[in-house]
């Protein structure tokens, strides 16, 4: 196989129409604040990408800086920032713990866009790791239980005959939320929105603040 045969070739002007609204992209540039952009494409993707429009790709380092990133889901986003949940003894959970700093990527395929976040992370409140962890299906609340995330498994049967022993221990009753199991807030002081265009002569905007208490400054950036 050529190596051309494995690139797909870039979209001409006219997929570009077919796909976009050309006076969206103005619109775009018209935004003053970061959230409200975000909320409108958020918007967006729910309703035309196919699976999981909340999945984001979340990089953290450790503490001697070497970078890490997997794929969890966003539960939460308002102006104070972007939640998801996890085991606090994962690997992400320990990175966290030794450098409180990470960045998101949403990539929606159907619509040809990103955005990226980056910032500092704050542990969510019991309050609202409470509140997430009773909303989740039993069965989910049971595995959170019996996964001892990020840590070396014998084998499948391992974890099956965990989750068994929870769900005894559990019965019929109240699942309650396990002490290492929480959430985290990347409170950004940058996003940056991006959306493909003909010829890789993409819209780029970016939204700067030196705090979280600060203003935002914002300005479009060459493709």
């Amino acid at each position: 196989m050529k190596r051309q045969d494995l690139i797909p070739p870039s979209p001409s002007g006219d997929d570009y129409a077919k796909a976009h609204d050309a006076n969206a992209d103005e619109a775009i540039f018209a935004a003053d604040e970061p959230f409200r952009l975000f909320e409108a494409w958020f918007a967006e993707a729910k309703a035309s990408e196919p699976n999981d429009p909340n999945a984001m790709a979340l990089a953290t380092a450790d503490a001697d800086g070497l970078p890490d990133v997997r794929m969890v889901l966003l539960k939460g986003v308002d102006p104070n920032g972007f939640v998801f949940f996890t085991n606090t003894e994962s690997d992400k959970g320990r990175q966290l713990l030794a450098n409180p700093r990470a960045a998101l990527l949403f990539h929606w395929k159907s619509l040809r866009r990103q955005v990226r976040v980056r910032g500092p992370v704050e542990p969510v409140s019991a309050a609202e790791a409470d509140a997430y962890f009773d909303s989740r299906a039993r069965d989910s609340q049971i595995g959170a239980w019996a996964s001892e995330q990020s840590r070396p498994m014998e084998g499948r049967f391992a974890l099956e005959k965990r989750i068994a022993e929870y769900g005894l221990k559990f019965g019929l009753g109240k699942v309650a939320r396990p002490p290492q199991w929480s959430g985290y807030r990347v409170k950004p002081l940058q996003m940056e929105f991006w959306r493909d265009r003909p010829f890789r002569l993409h819209d780029r905007l970016q939204f700067r603040r030196d705090s979280v208490a600060a203003q935002w400054d914002r300005a479009r950036l060459f493709p």
